[in-house]
């Protein structure tokens, strides 16, 4: 392959990869933020008493789960233990 060849190839392979870059939006910081303070007034917040009754079904599924794979766990370990006897 003749050395013109190839230099134009390599031009051609960084053309494509700086044209496949993805672009940054041009907005700016400021108006970003003002963007996220006027969406965060929209948002519904739970009230205190939700937050905490809410909080509390989490750590019970939680807890509920934790209890339940434990429980498999302990079958399964003991099934291979006996079969493995």
């Amino acid at each position: 392959m003749p050395v013109k060849e190839r230099e134009n190839q390599g031009r051609a392979s960084t053309a494509r990869v700086a044209a496949a870059k993805p672009r940054m939006p041009s907005v700016r910081v400021g108006e970003q933020v003002r963007e996220v303070r006027s969406e965060l007034r929209k948002v519904v917040w739970p009230t205190r008493d939700e937050a905490i009754r809410l909080t509390g079904v989490v750590i019970g599924v939680c807890v509920a789960v934790g209890l339940f794979l434990g429980a498999v766990d302990f079958i399964f370990a003991e099934m291979f233990r006996l079969i493995l006897r």
